[in-house]
């Protein structure tokens, strides 16, 4: 009984889908909660499921970056991504660096949701080519692809694209002050062991999407 009021809680909480419109819900937590797939399940079989995924070496530095600017006192970013600094050992207890093992991540949402129902986005593309992931976006809802090119320009200070102001709007639609920031310097050897830990990690993510990101 519990069980059956958190769903119906959950989908009261979302607002009414009328014909021809779809919902979304976007919780980057989702993806690494180990209850989140079983409980999407039970609430709606036929969700589709939309990812995004970049460099999970990349990935852990911009987590790192974005933390140590709310606790300036944080340790090095090497003193927390090593169990042993000497040996080389990751802590992969640590959440910057657990985060980016994607495929343990979908192993776990494969027990509930076939393939076909994810759509995995490029967070590298989505700078490189953002009209291109959004037309993929697009396709996998079954929508006419109405956002493109047109709606997209690179902002040099960011340093990554920023969607056109709207007519009648002000100012163009940029991410918030948290992204684009510079990240602190990080010791080269410290980021090859860290490409080394993750490489198996991400061939293995490359087998199970079909999808190969071009991760070094």
């Amino acid at each position: 009984m519990e069980c059956f009021r958190q769903r119906c809680c959950r989908k009261n909480l979302m607002p009414r889908t009328l014909d021809g419109q779809i919902t979304m819900e976007k919780t980057p937590s989702y993806f690494i909660t180990r209850e989140a797939p079983s409980r999407v399940f039970s609430m709606s079989r036929s969700t589709k499921l939309i990812v995004v995924v970049r460099d999970p070496v990349t990935r852990a530095v911009s987590d790192y970056t974005q933390t140590l600017t709310k606790n300036p006192g944080l340790p090095s970013f090497q003193n927390l991504a090593f169990k042993n600094s000497t040996t080389g050992l990751i802590d992969t207890s640590w959440s910057a660096v657990r985060i980016g093992i994607y495929a343990k991540h979908l192993e776990n949402w494969l027990r509930y949701f076939p393939l076909t129902q994810f759509l995995f986005v490029s967070g590298e593309k989505l700078v490189t080519d953002p009209a291109g992931e959004m037309g993929r976006v697009q396709d996998f809802l079954g929508l006419k692809r109405v956002v493109t090119n047109k709606h997209f320009y690179f902002n040099q200070t960011k340093g990554f694209p920023c969607l056109k102001k709207p007519e009648g709007s002000s100012r163009p639609r940029c991410l918030g002050k948290s992204k684009g920031r510079p990240h602190p310097h990080i010791p080269a050897e410290v980021l090859h062991r860290l490409r080394d830990f993750y490489r198996p990690f991400n061939m293995k993510f490359y087998q199970m999407t079909g999808q190969d990101f071009g991760w070094d």
